[in-house]
């Protein structure tokens, strides 16, 4: 179960063997979160690089997932990590809640039509955990699933003429 699950982005592999992943963040937190009200030490259960083999062509390191004991816990950080920007020793990172590999999908599967939208200067989002939402005629629109949208982009020309080539559904696309 990924509820508790934090996802640790952009810190250097091989830091974690010197004191144990379960440590880091507990540094990144006496780092700069102390001022925040968190305390330094909160209930990790375990902690961990993702996935277990090092690919040597992927340039970037990767991840370590942090197994809370609390899901208030990793709200609180995820919370703060929002207003502010988050180093560790020195090197900028990213703090973020670990999503299941259907959530993942599911928020990949909007990736056509937030570049669409994000073309038109519609100004969209994707919301927790994979729905999209976007600035239309002053008002936000947030929609849960593309059957939803093609409903709602029905009534306005506008916004049909806009996202026609994203919203054919595949079995016409494997037609053409």
């Amino acid at each position: 179960m990924r509820k508790c699950n934090l996802r640790i982005i952009g810190i250097p592999e091989g830091v974690e063997k010197e004191n144990g992943a379960e440590n880091v963040l507990n540094e990144i937190i006496e780092e700069n979160f102390l001022n925040l009200g968190i305390e330094r030490e909160m209930c990790v259960e375990e902690a961990f690089r993702s996935p277990i083999f090092v690919n040597v062509k992927r340039p970037t390191a990767r991840h370590i997932v942090v197994k809370m004991a609390k899901m208030k816990d990793k709200e609180r950080i995820l919370r703060a990590a929002r207003q502010k920007k988050i180093t560790y020793k020195g090197t900028t990172i990213r703090l973020s809640a670990d999503f299941s590999t259907e959530t993942l999908q599911a928020r990949k599967d909007w990736s056509d039509i937030f570049k669409t939208l994000k073309d038109k200067n519609l100004q969209p989002r994707i919301l927790c955990p994979a729905k999209i939402s976007f600035r239309y005629e002053g008002e936000i629109k947030s929609f849960p699933d593309k059957q939803k949208l093609r409903d709602s982009v029905v009534t306005r020309p506008p916004l049909q003429d806009i996202l026609t080539k994203c919203l054919i559904p595949e079995k016409r696309k494997k037609r053409e």
